[in-house]
């Protein structure tokens, strides 16, 4: 009797602490309980190291993430081998979904020669295994701006091949239907085709699961045609995957209004568009943070984080931008559609063709192969729509090498930080990269 007594109350707890997980169907994202699912999301990393480590810490954060509104973080970086249980069960127990980067400065993809190898996929399953068992891991990233100008869009097919694989890896391990996808640059002669390429195609194995956007475009007292929002949406208006602003928040007016919240979840954009993830959670040299842990310290002092921006602590909400934000996620409620009732009819878009320096990849080309040697030869096929098979070697193993970015477009604040390393050398060549 007991035993059995013991038995339903922990099945009572269970039951009190799941969470609904996240799937797609046609451009949407909906909930186990059939829910349409509007992220309101905040970018939450600790570059180079992994936020979801430290329980204690999260639950701190967590808790005031919620008194925001918010219900997704986006992590840049992770730890596969490290214990994310406390954190991730912290997080589901305030509401709040992942959204997570597979890739790290050693095995992302790059853009001037990029490449895509055994190596790479390998640490991409690893973040995958570990993050699989988690109800509220709502997607995988396989890539952050790996494009930034049409120069190097060659670079997509790559992109385009670890998702392949980072879903068939799913599928074969039989996980749960985990949503893959990329974020992309807000890059706008390169945006269309880009959005476009990623979701083309009748494969759908090849396809990806969601496409998002990192965009800074509305900033201070704009509107929704001022900002080229209205222009965004033209776009997407019969896209057959999900897409949302990855990473958002623009600060060349201060304080942030966060005006355009109550456009990307207002009547002309929610049927087409599930939401945004705000730039960034901590406060650090960028000044994108909406709280701080405490002052900054001299960098040179015992003890100090490296920019002297403390990353651990109390939160404390950096006024109004935290307030003004809160306002409004909470008079902001899409009621959307539910799944029962949702018949999709979008079908994918014809992949985009070539065209001299804006977007070099013909078609619906041949992905490359895992471990396929990028060349001049490589390259030409790609721009002509196939890829040479000379080139591939299907089992390749050598660890991903770094490739300068190049600059082509309006960069994201997390990808300067994404693609600097690790170190002084790091910072400089970020820093100069920018100017």
């Amino acid at each position: 009797m007991k035993s059995a007594l013991l038995s339903c109350l922990l099945a009572g707890l269970t039951a009190v602490n799941a969470i609904p997980t996240i799937s797609v169907k046609g451009n949407k994202f909906f909930t186990s309980e059939g829910d349409q699912f509007f992220i309101k999301g905040i970018a939450y990393q600790l570059v180079p190291d992994d936020p979801l480590v430290d329980n204690d810490q999260c639950q701190r954060d967590a808790t005031l993430m919620k008194d925001l509104g918010a219900n997704s973080i986006r992590v840049y970086h992770v730890d596969p081998d490290a214990d994310h249980k406390g954190c991730m069960s912290t997080f589901a127990d305030a509401g709040i979904y992942l959204w997570v980067d597979l890739d790290t400065f050693n095995t992302q993809i790059e853009q001037v020669e990029p490449h895509w190898n055994k190596t790479q996929l390998d640490a991409f399953n690893k973040v995958m295994d570990e993050f699989q068992q988690f109800d509220n891991t709502a997607g995988f990233f396989v890539g952050n701006e790996v494009l930034t100008t049409g120069n190097y869009s060659f670079a997509a097919p790559f992109v385009k091949a670890a998702a392949r694989d980072a879903k068939a890896y799913r599928d074969s391990k039989k996980y749960r239907n985990i949503p893959v996808g990329y974020s992309a640059a807000d890059i706008s002669s390169l945006r269309p085709m880009l959005q476009n390429y990623m979701a083309c195609g009748t494969n759908a194995s090849e396809s990806l699961d969601f496409f998002s956007l990192n965009a800074y475009e509305w900033c201070g007292k704009s509107d929704y045609k001022l900002s080229g929002y209205s222009e965004l949406n033209k776009n997407v208006t019969s896209y057959n995957i999900p897409i949302f602003f990855s990473e958002t928040g623009c600060i060349v007016s201060r304080p942030r209004l966060f005006d355009d919240q109550a456009a990307i979840f207002g009547p002309e954009m929610t049927p087409y568009w599930s939401g945004s993830i705000v730039y960034e959670w901590i406060e650090e040299a960028n000044n994108y943070g909406l709280i701080k842990y405490g002052e900054k310290v001299d960098p040179a002092s015992p003890s100090a984080p490296p920019d002297g921006f403390p990353r651990s602590g109390t939160p404390v909400p950096i006024q109004p931008d935290f307030s003004n934000l809160s306002k409004q996620w909470k008079t902001l409620s899409p009621s959307g559609v539910k799944a029962s009732d949702y018949k999709p009819t979008m079908t994918p878009p014809p992949c985009p063709a070539y065209t001299s320096s804006v977007w070099e990849v013909n078609g619906a080309v041949a992905l490359p192969t895992l471990g396929q040697t990028f060349d001049a030869k490589v390259q030409s096929s790609i721009t002509a729509g196939t890829v040479a098979s000379s080139s591939a070697t299907g089992t390749g193993t050598g660890t991903a090498a770094s490739s300068s970015p190049t600059k082509g477009g309006a960069a994201s604040p997390a990808r300067e930080i994404k693609g600097m390393g690790l170190g002084l050398f790091g910072v400089l060549v970020g820093f100069f990269w920018w100017l």
